[in-house]
């Protein structure tokens, strides 16, 4: 069961000016199943995406980046669940070409205006002849209050739905942010493996897109592990329709621009924490928070190494603080100079360890009571100087190990 994650309410999703989406069955993987989506976007929308770092990205990755790249205006994406046309080689690539160019084709746009987006099963040929005998029923689907009925058609392993909205005032206009996403299993950073697509209806200068993608990516899903898996399909993509007719925005420093950034800073981390929570066998949710670095980039590789290590996943998973395993992953992450006597432990509010060895005044009994927690925060301090960092994980259940060897069955 998800970590005190409740299933969004339709009601509670805002439709975002200049976009509608459609859902069908095509029968990708199994049938009786809602596997195909589109995202309509209107004309004078700016698009921008951020991607796997995975070497062997799927082939919509790359025809996504490919389509990106030409420079044409973005008008449609296309969703499939159940095959992640990944590890296929050519084949793949004239596929997803072959799907995204079906939709650009009922659409009336150039082939280049529609990105596809796949996740499932890898190294299996993609169904595209049952996707575009379902494009004409998902577009006939197509309205700006389906965000639900999109977020329920692009899970895999995920048990629940992911979506959310917020709202900001920019330019004395309410303007809106959606969203949705998918992931439960085989998520690491770089990107966080997930699909997750972000609408918003603010005027946005397509400049400043692909900064505002990767700042809200770094803020939210590459803050996250369930597994330490990056996958070959991570795709992020965030959509500004330019409909709510304040003027554009040119800057994140601005006031709009933060007004903006901190909303849509919201829905993005609301999205990744529920990933997190719906870890695939996940009983835990766990934060770990270090401070005390020199710089960020040591504070995340500490952070990393806890939430990575199967010893430390699998002591929250059985309720035991076995504590000695977060200073065994402390010590390991790759800071050849660290000293052992500036590391401070924190299990919430119990002060685990101090000067790199047990507190005096701390008793098994009350880590323990922390451990048994389905929320619990670990917090490092270095001792090293004034940067910080906080990333987000589960705990390793044996639920995890029976999914992930059932899930092509």
């Amino acid at each position: 069961m998800p970590v005190n994650l409740l299933a969004p309410e339709a009601h509670d999703l805002r439709p975002v000016a200049g976009i509608r989406l459609g859902v069908a069955e095509a029968g990708i993987r199994k049938a009786n199943r809602k596997d195909l989506t589109v995202m309509l976007i209107d004309a004078g929308a700016s698009v921008a995406a951020v991607f796997t770092r995975n070497r062997f990205c799927a082939a919509p990755v790359q025809v996504c980046r490919e389509h990106l790249a030409s420079g044409q205006e973005i008008r449609a994406l296309l969703i499939n669940t159940g095959n992640a046309n990944a590890g296929t080689g050519e084949q793949g690539l004239q596929r997803a070409r072959s799907s995204s160019a079906a939709l650009a084709r009922l659409l009336g746009v150039a082939e280049e205006q529609a990105l596809p987006f796949s996740t499932g099963v890898i190294m299996e040929p993609l169904p595209v002849e049952r996707i575009e005998a379902g494009l004409p029923a998902a577009i006939a689907d197509a309205r700006g209050d389906n965000w639900l009925s999109a977020a329920q058609a692009i899970m895999t392993t995920d048990t629940l739905p992911k979506a959310c909205s917020a709202q900001a005032i920019v330019g004395a206009v309410m303007v809106t942010v959606t969203g949705v996403s998918k992931g439960a299993g085989m998520i690491r950073p770089n990107m966080a493996t997930m699909l997750g697509f972000m609408a918003t209806d603010a005027c946005v200068s397509p400049a400043l897109m692909p900064q505002l993608s990767r700042e809200l990516a770094d803020a939210s899903f590459n803050r996250i592990t369930i597994d330490g898996d990056t996958s070959t399909n991570d795709s992020f993509v965030v959509v500004a329709t330019n409909k709510a007719g304040h003027a554009p925005i040119e800057s994140l420093e601005s006031a709009e621009g933060k007004a903006l950034l901190a909303a849509m800073r919201t829905v993005a981390r609301t999205l990744a924490h529920a990933i997190v929570r719906d870890g695939e066998g996940a009983t835990k949710f766990i934060t770990i928070a270090v401070h005390g670095g020199r710089d960020t980039q040591e504070c995340r590789a500490v952070a990393y190494a806890i939430a990575h290590s199967p010893l430390v996943k699998t002591a929250f998973f059985a309720s035991d603080p076995n504590l000695g395993r977060i200073l065994a992953a402390v010590g390991y992450a790759g800071i050849d100079d660290l000293e052992q006597r500036g590391i401070e432990l924190y299990l919430d509010d119990v002060h685990v360890a101090t000067r790199g060895g047990r507190h005096p005044d701390y008793q098994e009994s009350d880590g323990q009571r922390v451990m048994q927690q389905s929320e619990i925060t670990v917090r490092v301090e270095l001792g090293r100087g004034t940067a910080k960092d906080t990333v987000w994980t589960c705990d390793l259940s044996h639920d995890y190990v029976s999914i992930n060897a059932d899930y092509r069955s």
